[in-house]
């Protein structure tokens, strides 16, 4: 079999067991089809496989979610998907990824000290929420790399774990669907091309998905906040490397 289809396949499950709610193993999904594919055209073959898995989640854990959260965090989301479609093409690669990894471990270090010291970051402060969701924005057009950043908004709301799956898929639900005209009528990286590469992969989504759903429940809520940013450092230091 070729090694593209191999790659793509593992891939397309890391989409699903991400979208179960094991949260900050999508680095792992953007680099794996930025080998088989290509760093761009990656992304507009990964973003249909995301909007799928974001369907499940958001049926799946509906019941949970929080939008005063959601309201706080997307708008500013929403405007980070604008910016970096004018402007990304104009980037360096390697400034931009190095700035952004940067920043990643920071937030990482600045929460594991929040929740060792029992201090709260406050998610609804303006400053914090814009700066993240910004951020967050940017780097899901760019490279769909915001997990890293939504990750770090929501372990400062200090939800439990089935609320922070249930209020970041709405999130993602959404910012995703806003991506799709963009990738399609300006990067043109969506076409009937990678689409019918995404029938191939859709499958797998499924079947990882229900993988992340049942690994989900065996985290106790203390480990699932401490895999949130181990996994989260992880991608950080991925997106160096990669």
């Amino acid at each position: 079999m070729d090694y593209t289809l191999v790659l793509a396949f593992i891939a397309a499950f890391f989409v699903g067991v991400s979208k179960g709610g094991i949260k900050g193993i999508n680095i792992l999904t953007v680099t794996l089809l930025a080998l088989a594919y290509g760093a761009k055209n990656s992304t507009g073959i990964l973003l249909p496989l995301l909007m799928v898995g974001d369907i499940m989640a958001v049926i799946y854990y509906k019941r949970h979610t929080k939008w005063k959260y959601l309201v706080n965090f997307l708008p500013f989301m929403l405007i980070g998907v604008v910016i970096a479609s004018l402007v990304g093409k104009d980037i360096p690669e390697t400034s931009f990824k190095n700035w952004m990894a940067g920043i990643i471990l920071f937030s990482v270090i600045f929460m594991w000290f929040s929740e060792s010291t029992a201090k709260k970051v406050m998610p609804s402060n303006r400053i914090f929420s814009s700066t993240i969701g910004f951020a967050a924005g940017f780097t899901t057009m760019i490279g769909n790399l915001a997990g890293p950043f939504a990750n770090i908004f929501f372990l400062a709301t200090r939800l439990p774990k089935n609320e922070i799956i249930g209020t970041s898929a709405w999130v993602f639900f959404i910012v995703n669907n806003f991506k799709v005209p963009f990738h399609i009528f300006s990067w043109q990286t969506i076409t009937w091309d990678t689409l019918k590469i995404n029938l191939y992969l859709i499958p797998f989504v499924l079947i990882g998905f229900l993988v992340g759903i049942k690994l989900v429940s065996l985290f106790s809520e203390k480990l699932f906040r401490r895999f949130l940013l181990i996994a989260t450092a992880i991608g950080a230091i991925l997106i160096f490397i990669k």
